[in-house]
């Protein structure tokens, strides 16, 4: 028992010295500070933050009255419209937990995420209707179903629920008191993975961490005087790694974007005076290789925030000639998305252009909102030399870790072994301090900015009548970072084309875990008949 002190006699928590940390503060602040500031543009509408807060309050006090409380899972199912950054506050003012679902994944996939995070609302947008409505009817469940109709969308989709989003608000009262978290240790969302081994797992974030996460953004992305923000992030990630609650600390303004394309961006960047965004490598792609006929003249320099593999050197030079500043960040799912940044030292800008760009294929250094960060033996974690050379895990610990997986404490407590998030990842540390990742976890492909499981992926080729074996593996790709590449042993007499199997798993699997290349031939294995994966990793890159 620690000694008792003079500072620990009379000087307890009360209300008026101690509050749960919660995100949800900043948009109170916001509004009453600058009701009058556009918080939300969305094609030609302008919400100011006063009109954004008392929606959010609507959405908070219709769901309460609907029944929805503590530890209730409303699920969203949106795409990167004002309605998904407003289930973003209404959803846990309310008390509850915001689920939003992978707009990506297959009806089957989803219909695992509601079941397993007991759903008791969905609200989807009716360009999902498609795969919103099978997941649906694979499930035991029955959710509110809520749709919601966006202007900006004129495709098909039919409605689902016998309510729209807007008459779900109209039963609310802005003038309602929210529900304060009675903890700040209570969930504020459940983000689910990508399913690397088996069924995706529920992330489940705090209130806390997500309230440091977002004040974590602000200090390690610089923003300040009310920074413009464009939404080509999917808010589905991460809760967009916690930008929608972090602009509100700045009073910021979201420019919403459904569907990322070039012209569009470089058009609402131009227009809006866009000061800051995030994407994976795919995003900077799409805009170094616009037309000139889709390009608009920048206001200014731009931040650009990116995870995932480093940038190739040339793409990092186009950005910079085209006026981006690129940030390299790195985080997961468990970390409420990008906790550590390649933060920049002034004086490497007189490097040679290689030197530059080794240093910027780093990871870097931990948010100032997360304790530890270091690289350890996963047996006996030892943190490693700091030599550039031993590889060993990535490990984090903190208030920006999530609080576990749900339902699944076997899986939380392998991944808090130790008093460390073990990442999966493995990685050295430089002598600086600075991390680099060496590998990803040997059954992931990352493609796009998503996690594809190469043991999904193997399990659906296995299906298939004429296949022996199979092995998946990652392939680079200047487009999408990485894609699965299969490479497939054919019973004896059987016939398959790599048509065949694509057309197969198209059937089985979500359009961008498809393999994008089909190698026929026996698999290299070790005398214990394991797949030497790391060989086929070297055929992968000559394909």
């Amino acid at each position: 028992m620690p000694r008792e002190t003079i500072y620990d006699r009379d000087l307890d928590r009360n209300p008026a010295n101690h509050q749960p940390l919660t995100p949800l503060g900043y948009l109170d602040r916001a509004a009453r500070t600058y009701p009058d500031r556009i918080a939300v543009i969305h094609g030609p509408l302008r919400r100011s933050y006063a009109d954004f807060y008392a929606r959010c309050r609507r959405l908070a006090s219709a769901l309460r009255r609907r029944g929805i409380g503590r530890g209730d899972t409303v699920a969203v199912l949106l795409a990167n419209t004002p309605a998904m950054l407003e289930v973003h506050y209404g959803v846990p003012m309310a008390g509850a937990v915001l689920n939003t679902l992978n707009t990506r994944l297959d009806a089957a996939a989803l219909a695992f995420c509601l079941e397993h995070g007991e759903a008791k609302v969905l609200i989807t947008d009716r360009e999902f209707a498609p795969v919103a409505g099978p997941s649906l009817e694979q499930t035991r469940l029955r959710p509110l179903v809520i749709d919601e109709d966006d202007p900006e969308y004129t495709g098909p989709g039919e409605r689902l629920g016998a309510l729209t989003y807007e008459d779900l608000l109209a039963e609310g009262d802005p003038a309602q008191d929210w529900a304060m978290p009675k903890d700040e240790w209570d969930a504020i969302s459940l983000n689910y993975t990508s399913g690397t081994t088996g069924d995706p797992k529920g992330v489940v974030y705090h209130h806390r961490g997500a309230a440091l996460l977002s004040l974590g953004n602000v200090v390690t992305g610089e923003l300040h005087g009310h920074p413009v923000y464009l939404w080509t992030l999917p808010m589905f990630h991460c809760n967009g790694w916690c930008f929608t609650w972090t602009l509100s600390i700045v009073a910021g303004t979201h420019v919403c974007l459904r569907q990322v394309r070039a012209e569009a961006m470089y058009r609402l960047i131009a227009e809006h005076g866009v000061t800051h965004l995030c994407g994976a490598p795919i995003v900077m792609q799409l805009l170094l290789n616009a037309p000139a006929q889709e390009r608009k003249p920048l206001p200014h320099a731009v931040a650009f925030f990116t995870a995932a593999a480093p940038p190739p050197e040339a793409v990092l030079a186009g950005m910079s000639a085209a006026g981006f500043a690129v940030t390299h960040l790195y985080g997961l799912t468990e970390s409420y998305g990008p906790a550590v940044v390649n933060a920049w030292h002034a004086e490497w800008d007189a490097l040679a252009a290689d030197e530059q760009a080794a240093r910027k294929a780093r990871q870097g250094v931990r948010y100032p909102v997360l304790e530890g960060l270091d690289v350890r033996d996963p047996s006996t974690l030892a943190s490693v030399p700091a030599d550039g050379q031993t590889i060993g895990e990535v490990m984090m610990r903190g208030n920006v870790v999530m609080r576990g997986y749900l339902k699944n404490p076997a899986s939380t407590q392998a991944a808090f072994a130790g008093g460390w998030f073990h990442s999966g990842d493995l990685g050295v540390k430089h002598p600086d301090g600075y991390i680099q990742l060496k590998d990803r976890s040997k059954d992931i492909i990352i493609s796009g900015g998503e996690n594809i499981s190469s043991i999904e992926v193997e399990d659906a080729l296995f299906k298939h009548p004429a296949v022996a074996a199979a092995a998946v593996v990652a392939k680079p790709d200047a487009k999408w970072g990485e894609t699965p590449c299969a490479f497939v042993e054919l019973k004896e007499g059987a016939q398959a084309s790599a048509e065949d199997l694509v057309a197969w798993c198209r059937e089985r699997l979500a359009a961008y875990k498809l393999p994008r290349h089909v190698v026929f031939g026996a698999l290299p294995k070790t005398s214990t008949g394991k797949v030497q994966k790391y060989r086929l990793r070297e055929q992968a890159r000559e394909v």
